[in-house]
């Protein structure tokens, strides 16, 4: 699927209104979305809780993500840019780091509701393949812009075989409930395989960066 292709999905142009100009209270009901707002740590917690998020896998993205993905040359990365800042995403890094499926809310489709197991994608760990996957954000760099909150637990990155990087946010409403409850489901599918889940809310990035 090109980027032209995942920009003219209807959820994606209508993110984009919602998180940089604003938009009808009609499209924002019928996408279960919320109004783009500070939240604090301990809200942050309380949707975590929500959500079923273990708490001490939650992290807030910094805004210093922005920074990094502006950085890079938009003639040759203009897609890679774009994917990387979708506010729901599932991430799949093997134990080296390296990402080997990559899911966005703009190649899912579906309306009232994104359509993540399109095509039986969640039914096998890690999914299949949807957004195209790349090599400018292993996990040693994405890490490093994840800030933990009270709650959150160090953890050894050399004691598991997969990771799972899940986008997540307040604004996105029950699309993020969606999202989160697909991806723990599909992480009862990685049998024999030890997988560390972490949970990063975008609620205070996008607000800063909008």
């Amino acid at each position: 699927m090109s980027f032209l292709r995942c920009l003219s999905r209807l959820f994606v142009l209508f993110v984009v209104a919602f998180i940089f100009t604003g938009c009808s209270a009609v499209f924002t009901k019928m996408y279960g979305l919320k109004n783009l707002k500070p939240v604090d740590e301990q809200t942050v917690l309380n949707y975590a809780k929500k959500y079923s998020i273990p708490s001490e896998n939650v992290f807030e993205l910094d805004t210093a993500y922005f920074s990094f993905l502006s950085s890079l040359d938009d003639s040759r990365y203009s897609e890679q840019r774009q994917n990387h800042y979708q506010p729901l995403q599932a991430l799949y890094y093997n134990g080296m780091g390296e990402l080997t499926s990559f899911q966005i809310n703009c190649y899912s489709g579906g309306f009232p509701n994104l359509k993540w197991n399109r095509g039986g994608a969640f039914e096998v760990f890690p999914p299949l393949q949807q957004a195209p996957v790349d090599s400018i954000l292993p996990l040693s760099l994405h890490t490093t812009f994840f800030r933990p909150v009270a709650a959150t637990k160090q953890y050894i990155p050399e004691q598991y075989d997969f990771f799972v990087v899940v986008y997540w946010s307040r604004a996105m409403g029950r699309q993020s409930k969606r999202l989160i409850r697909i991806v723990n489901k599909n992480l009862k599918l990685a049998e024999g395989l030890k997988v560390h889940a972490i949970y990063v809310n975008t609620d205070d990035f996008f607000n800063k960066t909008r």
